[in-house]
């Protein structure tokens, strides 16, 4: 298929339609890259056992400080990408990208220093258990070699996401997804390499992913594609691209810190508790991930009007957005309801893991819907140029609400169910303000819109 029949006319046509066709094989892509990464998960509760399964779990919250780091910067590449396409400004689009890869690199291989210096005192801080200390820092640095990969997929992912195109990730996804998982089983059943086996595995396909998406930007006949003439690193260009991402990138990560809080009061209970969250924390990003292809859609489909002036598909794209994520978050939340058992019975035997992790579900299975409102809006106010303060506002209404309620609330009660309860409750605080300021920011760049 052409250049020319992949990309997508986001500033004309039926927006329910669009943002949903353009948003499935998104959604696809960020199921299958979850569903591989619990086969990792399952693999190892199954055939390495249950303390296998606490020390990759307590490395989760550290992982997604860093993943959730690139996320944001991709995030603002995508952003800016849509806004230069629906403007038609080739020669911005341009810039943007090759600057954009270089910056992505560079910040990846960055983390991949950073969190191999410091896994081991986090971990230590953290209060990992001893008996899952060793397992989880060799499963954790092993990952940490993937980070420079993990950057350059999300980096070319969003571009070809902010043109239109969402289906070449996701054949790129699956095809390294299921080498994954053929990995996973080969290195631990055959090699016996336990969690090193499953870090060893995903570190090998994250690479072969950043491969195809890399190859296939160069070969791209659009003005989107990369050219080894025009790969330098332009000042403007990339401080745009910092401008945007680097806030986004950084309230995840502050975000990850704040939840580290949380795997510390976790940590307070026995081990069965920890495993039992860890399995059940799966649950996070199969949902999360689901729900962000509409705020991809959802900065995608706002930059290209907004670079295009379409005032009014501007409000709609995300209204529309809105809509579908918080569906998806409150469907998928109660089928978690519904199954839950069965759902942790795919990473673990252990009855009483699977009832602590049931603790978990039953109040997150009503809650994530909920984060909708938080997280489209953020996306929104990107597609719109702003990213600091809507970041301000989440490291203040999710991130430091969520430590003082570790410190206050949970340090009165002391029970599993009032640590969790802060999810939703952060969520709710932080959408409310995110939305006041939204609207604000959206009046004053559209007033002379037509």
């Amino acid at each position: 298929m052409s250049d020319a029949l992949r990309k997508r006319d986001m500033t004309a046509g039926n927006l329910w339609k669009q943002i949903l066709t353009f948003s499935i094989p998104l959604a696809l892509s960020n199921l299958l890259q979850v569903l591989f990464h619990l086969a990792d998960i399952a693999v190892v509760g199954q055939f390495v056992g249950s303390m296998a399964l606490g020390a990759v779990g307590s490395t989760a919250i550290l992982i997604s400080m860093f993943t959730g780091f690139l996320i944001g910067l991709s995030g603002g590449i995508n952003a800016l990408t849509a806004r230069h396409y629906g403007a038609r400004d080739h020669q911005s689009l341009q810039k943007t990208v090759h600057s954009a890869a270089i910056v992505s690199l560079l910040l990846g291989v960055a983390l991949l220093l950073l969190g191999t210096t410091f896994s081991r005192p986090v971990l230590q801080l953290l209060g990992t258990k001893q008996e899952l200390m060793e397992d989880a820092i060799l499963y954790i640095n092993i990952c940490f070699l993937g980070m420079p990969a993990m950057a350059v997929y999300n980096f070319g992912s969003a571009v070809f996401s902010a043109v239109g195109d969402t289906k070449r990730p996701l054949r790129y996804l699956t095809i390294s997804g299921i080498l994954n998982v053929i990995l996973n089983l080969f290195f631990i059943i055959v090699c016996r390499l336990g969690v090193a086996g499953v870090a060893l595995a995903t570190i090998l396909t994250q690479y072969l992913s950043a491969a195809l998406v890399i190859i296939a930007l160069f070969r791209s006949q659009g003005e989107f594609g990369l050219r080894p003439d025009l790969m330098k690193l332009n000042r403007t260009a990339a401080a745009e691209v910092l401008r945007i991402g680097l806030p986004s990138g950084l309230q995840n990560c502050i975000f990850a810190l704040a939840n580290l809080f949380i795997q510390a009061g976790v940590n307070t209970f026995d081990a069965i508790m920890v495993s039992g969250n860890s399995a059940a924390a799966n649950a996070d990003m199969l949902i999360y991930d689901a729900m962000a292809a509409f705020y991809t859609a959802c900065s995608s489909f706002m930059g290209q009007n907004y670079g295009a002036k379409k005032r009014e598909r501007i409000l709609k794209s995300y209204w529309v957005s809105l809509a579908y994520s918080f569906g998806v978050g409150l469907v998928l939340g109660l089928m978690l309801v519904l199954f839950g058992t069965q759902f942790l019975g795919l990473f673990t035997q252990d009855a009483a893991v699977i009832e602590a992790g049931m603790k978990r579900l039953v109040i997150m299975g009503f809650s994530y819907g909920i984060s909708a409102f938080m997280d489209c809006t953020i996306a929104a106010c990107r597609a719109l140029g702003k990213s600091l303060i809507p970041s301000i506002i989440v490291m203040m209404g999710s991130c430091v609400f969520r430590v003082l309620w570790v410190k206050t609330i949970f340090a009165w009660f002391g029970t599993i169910p009032s640590l969790y309860l802060l999810y939703s409750c952060s969520w709710s605080l932080t959408g409310i303000a995110e939305m006041i300021y939204f609207f604000r920011i959206y009046r004053k760049k559209v007033r002379n819109f037509v």
